[in-house]
């Protein structure tokens, strides 16, 4: 017996089902790799960042987060090239797809029909997501927005429901708007810290503050 479609596990319809020492023999998510490209890219190069948005209460499956990075990830290396962008994969899959095996040679049907609402054996992994959440980010240049938004788009065919493709006005995959953090970076308030950004707090020897 195959594993079933998705359309059978679309919906959150169970309470959250995660690996633990009672639930064991989980078998191993298909999506392993959660950053892809120049993941060491300093922040300051990659300022144009945009999100694939949930539209949908579902479950998305671990080998459809897999398809969708290995869509995006072909397209922004074939249009881009493989250091021209710094993909994160947002939606983790912890819950666990169970499914009750049945007989599935001739004559099967006269010995197990089956019971309704039956507890399964763990076939999979998903992520439950929720209206709202980000599913995908991608960071790069501006220059190349238009092809990281087309990279988006072919990576929504993925997935089961609805997504929105938002530009954000962040700076990469920092918290702060863009003026803000042109300014703050002049000011010293901000200090890159590989591909993320460090708020200076002022501790520490007054002589090694860049305001003294």
């Amino acid at each position: 017996m195959g594993r079933r479609p998705s359309r059978c596990y679309r919906y959150q319809k169970n309470k959250p089902y995660i690996k633990s020492r009672y639930c064991r023999g989980v078998p191993d998510s298909k999506i392993r790799i959660y950053d892809v490209g120049a993941k060491k890219a300093a922040v300051d190069l990659f300022p144009f960042v945009a999100h694939m948005v949930c539209d949908e209460k579902q479950q998305i499956s671990s080998e459809a987060l897999e398809a969708a990075r290995v869509a995006i990830n072909k397209h922004l290396t074939k249009t881009i090239g493989k250091d021209g962008y710094h993909i994160r994969m947002r939606a983790h899959p912890f819950h666990i797809l169970r499914a009750n095996k049945m007989l599935s040679c001739a004559g099967a049907d006269r010995l197990s029909s089956g019971m309704r609402h039956s507890y399964g054996k763990p076939i999979g992994v998903a992520a439950r997501v929720s209206i709202g959440q980000v599913l995908i980010s991608v960071r790069a240049k501006d220059a190349n927005g238009e092809h990281v938004i087309e990279a988006l788009r072919r990576g929504k065919f993925k997935f089961a429901g609805r997504q929105k493709i938002l530009k954000s006005t962040k700076w990469g995959f920092t918290k702060f708007n863009r003026e803000d953090y042109v300014m703050k970076r002049k000011n010293g308030e901000l200090s890159a810290d590989g591909n993320i950004v460090k708020v200076n707090n002022y501790h520490g020897p007054l002589e090694q503050s860049p305001l003294f």
